[in-house]
């Protein structure tokens, strides 16, 4: 199955330096998010209490923050999840105090008192001790930069370490724009979100690994001369491969998107994001990267001790 009849011949190569200028634009932008609006962390990182609730009827987060506020619950957040016909709402109080175990128990007669008793349903109860949140939120960085290593070592080891920068800069891309998305919406980043990210680690490097394996085809033709036609080469003759594998994901993702649920929406929407990113980083930074070691050998050749 091939997309296109004959071997493309698009000027991935010769267009580097705008990828490039475009990517760091966008990581710059994320990074800044990040520093500036910072990650609506859930109580799996944070700690505290997270209750989810269906309304029977349409019920505004101002409403709810008012009468928690008459409860000594005025630092709790409100917020809508999911399809806002769904009526459902979040409440998150960040600090849980010793009674948090039962704070449920307290906060759910209030809401049917006042927005009637009948059809409140009290759908997810979560309850996470400051400590076990930070630990959590400590090893699933932790997670992630051991990830990469690994990743590091193994293109390193798999082909050589020309691979390896541009594997590892491509990878950081990824994570950091779907971050970033997540920053810039306030999506709340928990659990599963974090193994959303770890998925777009290891399918980003599949990508970029079917293009290295090309190059790597192409050793032998491989001079200082030709190494930009073969490197554009090999982006285009696994292109019909690429598109056909991330387009068959991405269809799958937005299907989840769509029609999974509140619950894996967020999921499904950094799997949307990880994909696309993960396809463009392969040429748009993995390939040029590479083409920058490639031509800066005298300077590495204690990593790799001949050229690629």
């Amino acid at each position: 199955m091939r997309i296109f009849k004959e071997t493309p011949n698009f000027p991935f190569v010769k267009n580097r330096f705008l990828f490039l200028i475009l990517s760091s634009l966008i990581v710059g932008a994320s990074l800044f998010l990040l520093f500036t609006r910072g990650l609506n962390y859930g109580t799996d990182f944070m700690g505290g209490v997270k209750l989810q609730y269906q309304f029977p009827k349409e019920v505004s987060e101002t409403e709810v923050r008012n009468l928690l506020a008459n409860l000594g619950l005025g630092d709790a957040s409100v917020v809508r999840y999911g399809n806002p016909q769904e009526r459902r709402l979040v409440i998150k109080v960040a600090k849980p105090s010793e009674e948090s175990a039962s704070l449920s128990t307290t906060v759910t007669p209030e809401l049917a008192k006042a927005f009637g008793e009948e059809g409140l349903i009290l759908e997810q109860e979560e309850i996470v001790g400051p400590k076990v949140g930070q630990e959590l939120r400590r090893k699933g960085t932790l997670a992630v930069l051991f990830s990469l290593f690994c990743m590091l070592v193994y293109v390193g080891f798999r082909f050589d370490f020309y691979f390896s920068p541009g594997a590892i800069v491509a990878l950081f891309h990824d994570v950091m724009v779907t971050l970033g998305l997540f920053a810039l919406l306030q999506l709340e980043f928990n659990l599963t979100i974090l193994a959303a990210c770890l998925t777009i680690v290891g399918y980003s490097i599949n990508d970029t690994i079917i293009v290295f394996d090309r190059i790597r085809e192409h050793t032998r033709l491989i001079a200082p001369d030709t190494v930009e036609e073969i490197v554009n080469t090999s982006i285009n003759e696994t292109l019909s491969r690429t598109l056909i594998t991330s387009l068959s994901t991405l269809f799958v993702c937005i299907v989840l998107y769509f029609l999974g649920g509140a619950t894996i929406k967020d999921f499904a929407l950094a799997l949307i994001v990880g994909v696309v990113t993960g396809t463009y980083s392969t040429f748009s930074i993995a390939c040029p990267i590479y083409l920058a070691m490639y031509k800066a050998a005298p300077r590495f050749q204690f990593l790799v001790g001949k050229k690629a």
